[in-house]
């Protein structure tokens, strides 16, 4: 051996060079892909900012990684002119993220792809123990479950919880509805059990609320959005978070966006913070049942059961139609508090308060016009969520991010686990 390079192939100095220019665009590149907004390579091209010579290496590279697929003949469209672009598509058989959840009626496990594609889900809905690693134990166990059953590369985990999950510790501050104790270490919990389990890459917790609106920014209702209000009500209790320039607002330790204490009813239901009338416990699906007459029974969720009622005996039940235009209201005067105070581009809604504005949208719209000042001065667009499953799929944008951030060194790390 003389210690001299052995010969290159034609244009394999060019392509390394490339490449090498081109590594600092992996993360942008992929999460352009992840989010849609690089469906070809001529626009990733474009959103680069780089030569296609570039952007094609870069595409390449993912597709090596096993992250993305470029489809070298798209067939160019009716009518086009030139060279038709690659597309550009997340990888089917790719790796996958666990996907946690965990609410007031029980939990639910998930592996999601990128795009926000979920592989496999199976849910649970059984009483919620009030030991959280008991609990946490058993929605690992499930997921570990679906890892095993589908063959698929585990590039992390996130769990998503009904409370406000403080930072830099991830201790849930407020889990009311799990009985959980307050301050309880759901992210250490979460992560030993992960590891337990054998299931490669880091471990994350986070608020649900937050997880959603998250979700719903990157491949949801929310997409485009500069400054994005969520609010929502799953199983008991009622949320918000703020997108603010595409990150999530949370403040100076995670804490950001208690809507659910906001007051709507002063003389309204006592809350469980020690205040009375707060949206928590005036705009839930319980609130509703209540209001509604009904007795709330143990067959399926409290969601499931309100999102029932107003879909099926809105317009024929009198008590129904009386409770859910009172939730409206109350619901619309805790929107145009916030459209008042943030003066979001968009606002959006999930469980229950998706189905309120689909029962009634003029009502809601009108309420939240009336009282704040943005909205009368040319209102502020509300909107359904659309993602079925949006905190499950925030849950894996966590477990995402890192690789979003530097594909080649996450997979890296993980391969170093393996070995």
């Amino acid at each position: 051996m003389n210690g001299k390079a052995g010969p290159r192939t034609a244009g394999e100095g060019n392509t390394r060079t490339r490449l090498d220019r081109g590594r600092g665009a992996l993360g942008p590149a992929l999460e352009l892909v992840h989010t849609g907004r690089a469906p070809t390579r001529a626009v990733l091209t474009a959103e680069l900012g780089v030569t296609r010579a570039t952007a094609g290496v870069v595409a390449s590279e993912l597709e090596a990684l096993g992250l993305i697929r470029v489809d070298a003949r798209p067939g160019a469209a009716a009518g086009s002119q030139g060279r038709p672009s690659h597309r550009l598509e997340v990888a089917e058989d790719g790796p996958v993220a666990l996907a946690a959840q965990v609410h007031a009626d029980g939990f639910r496990a998930a592996l999601v792809g990128l795009g926000g594609r979920i592989v496999a889900t199976a849910p649970s809905c059984e009483t919620v123990d009030a030991d959280p690693a008991k609990v946490l134990g058993a929605v690992v166990e499930t997921g570990a479950q679906l890892l095993r059953e589908t063959g698929r590369r585990c590039v992390g985990a996130g769990l998503a919880v009904p409370s406000a999950v403080a930072e830099p510790d991830g201790l849930a501050l407020n889990p009311l509805h799990l009985d959980w104790p307050a301050g309880a270490p759901v992210r250490r919990i979460f992560a030993e059990r992960v590891r337990a389990a054998g299931i490669e890459g880091p471990a994350f917790a986070a608020n649900d609320i937050n997880l959603a609106a998250l979700a719903e920014h990157r491949h949801g209702a929310g997409r485009g959005a500069r400054d994005l209000l969520c609010v929502a009500t799953g199983h008991r209790g009622v949320g918000g978070a703020l997108v603010l320039d595409g990150r999530l607002h949370t403040g100076s330790s995670g804490l950001a966006l208690e809507v659910g204490h906001l007051t709507v009813n002063p003389e309204g239901r006592p809350c469980y913070c020690g205040s009375r009338g707060c949206l928590d416990v005036e705009a839930d699906p319980l609130a509703f049942l209540t209001a509604a007459g009904r007795d709330p029974g143990p067959e399926v969720s409290l969601l499931q059961q309100a999102n029932d009622l107003i879909r099926t005996r809105y317009d024929q039940d009198p008590s129904v139609r009386t409770a859910t235009e009172a939730l409206i209201d109350r619901l619309g005067l805790g929107l145009a508090g916030l459209v008042n105070i943030l003066n979001p581009d968009r606002i959006i809604l999930g469980g229950l308060h998706r189905t309120l504005l689909d029962a009634d949208p003029d009502r809601l719209r009108a309420v939240v016009a009336d009282r704040s000042l943005w909205g009368q001065s040319g209102g502020v667009p509300i909107l359904a969520c659309t993602l079925d499953h949006n905190t499950l799929v925030g849950a894996a944008e966590l477990a995402w991010q890192p690789v979003l951030d530097d594909p080649p060194a996450a997979l890296a790390v993980l391969r170093l686990h393996r070995a």
